[in-house]
């Protein structure tokens, strides 16, 4: 068997269920390794007792030949956005340190219904709204192949303990690309489902135009276990065929100003996938860059301030999004969430129900339009570029320019996030430095099943992403 902290979820449910491996044992194991990688500081709350207690409760239940779900014994680690009521759900935020949901946000409940383990929650940008990870209340979180880099945002906790071996997966949520861009950064699949297909109720949003959590792990078939404890239905567990796949290569916009080492990697699995018997067809989508920017800030930066207040008073918390923003610890999200409150800066209306009710039509048109055309799925990297350095946070370095991070950083995955269709990162190599890339695959809207079923043939076809030499 594996090292214990090189078990993936599939692997790890089998081996309690069989009795090879105790709940209890794995659990210290890993309890062990989050404590010899704290400097990663990818935990905001991990109390090592609770997990303890729960994987021990868990061993009895088998023991006693009580029913085991799918996750039973497993530790899994949500994001600090997701509501729980065993650890405090802040956000990332100084105003929600001690907030102690009442109860636990149906995604989670799934998974503890499955009988999976709270291993810990994550850190994250403040109040998601960034991809550095940079946070000014809980400090930067690095990543696990190279601690002076950024693990990506705004799951930035997620993807760095799947990515150290801290645990086999865990729960981040997306807005704009926030469980894809740790994925592509910290060596794991993120999974990005169609929106609404998760439950949004329980979770400190920006968004619910925009919003969705999703799984990061070590292999495509963990996110096809979770996907389906979360919706109740059939998990994905047969890959698809490569051979016929129809591939769309979008050249305009997505791969271009791609980081040489990026795109060199990203090539070699189109490669792979065409050598498999995939067809790759070049095909752009028509007018994504300027659909994707009428819809993006516009709608995010008007309904954070509704659907965070409405969260605060759902959650019978008496202060509003007005007492969160005075009390943000980080320059960046507190410049941009204090425009939201002056007047001479906020989204008028209007603009917001333009972008709403006419752009992002547009936009969900153009992908529906380029599917129904005969593709099956679109490739193009995650991100244009690995991880960058800590501590540039306003702007990086992209083919010897100097470029700002977050428009940069979530180029590629703002315009799906913006369009609500499903879309997976996939690990396919380790830059010359050793950082690893990511290739995202989109589907089109309601296609989750589709997609992941392609994730799991690209992972049987993909030599295994090396782990962190640390």
């Amino acid at each position: 068997m594996k090292a214990y902290h090189e078990l993936d979820v599939v692997a790890a449910a089998q081996a309690i269920r069989a009795g090879e491996v105790t709940a209890e044992a794995l659990t210290e194991a890993l309890l062990a390794r989050a404590q010899a990688h704290a400097d990663l500081n990818a935990f905001t709350a991990l109390d090592a007792d609770q997990v303890r207690q729960a994987a021990r409760a868990a061993d009895r239940q088998r023991q006693a030949g009580g029913t085991l779900g799918p996750l039973h014994g497993v530790p899994i680690a949500l994001k600090d956005n997701i509501n729980t009521t065993a650890l405090p759900t802040t956000a990332g935020t100084p105003a929600l340190r001690q907030h102690r949901p009442k109860r636990n946000a149906p995604v989670a409940q799934a998974l503890f219904d499955a009988g999976a383990i709270l291993f810990g929650k994550t850190g994250m940008h403040e109040l998601a709204f960034g991809i550095t990870s940079n946070n000014g209340a809980f400090g930067a979180i690095r990543n696990p192949y190279d601690p002076t880099r950024i693990p990506g945002g705004s799951s930035g906790g997620s993807g760095a303990v799947v990515g150290a071996r801290l645990v086999p997966a865990s729960l981040g949520s997306d807005t704009g690309g926030s469980v894809r861009v740790p994925a592509a950064f910290c060596g794991a699949f993120g999974f990005r489902p169609s929106l609404l297909r998760w439950a949004q109720d329980g979770i400190v949003p920006i968004s619910t135009t925009r919003d969705t959590a999703g799984p990061l792990a070590r292999r495509a078939a963990d996110l096809a276990l979770i996907d389906s404890v979360v919706t109740g239905e059939t998990p994905v567990s047969v890959p698809a065929s490569l051979k016929g796949l129809r591939v769309g290569v979008p050249r305009t916009y997505f791969w271009e100003d791609i980081d040489s080492e990026t795109r060199r990697l990203c090539e070699a699995a189109l490669a792979t996938m065409k050598e498999a018997g995939a067809v790759l067809i070049e095909a752009d989508l028509p007018d994504v860059q300027a659909l994707d920017e009428a819809v993006g800030f516009s709608v995010a930066l008007y309904e954070v301030h509704r659907d965070l207040d409405r969260y605060l008073e759902k959650e019978g918390l008496n202060i509003r999004f007005a007492d969160i923003v005075a009390g943000a610890a980080s320059p960046d999200v507190k410049g941009i969430l204090g425009s939201v409150l002056d007047p001479a800066t906020a989204v008028p209306e209007a603009i917001y129900r333009e972008a709403r009710d006419t752009h992002r039509p547009r936009l969900i048109e153009a992908y529906r339009s380029y599917f129904a055309a005969g593709i099956d799925v679109m490739a193009f990297p995650t991100t244009p570029l690995p991880a960058p350095p800590l501590g540039e946070d306003e702007t990086i370095t992209l083919n010897g320019r100097a470029v700002p991070t977050f428009i940069t950083v979530v180029r590629n995955t703002g315009p799906s996030s913006n369009a609500g269709i499903p879309g997976v990162s996939i690990p396919v190599g380790l830059t010359a430095a050793g950082l690893p890339v990511g290739l995202e695959l989109d589907a089109a809207a309601g296609r989750d099943c589709d997609l992941l079923a392609c994730a799991l043939a690209l992972d049987t076809l993909l030599p295994p992403l090396p782990a962190p030499s640390r």
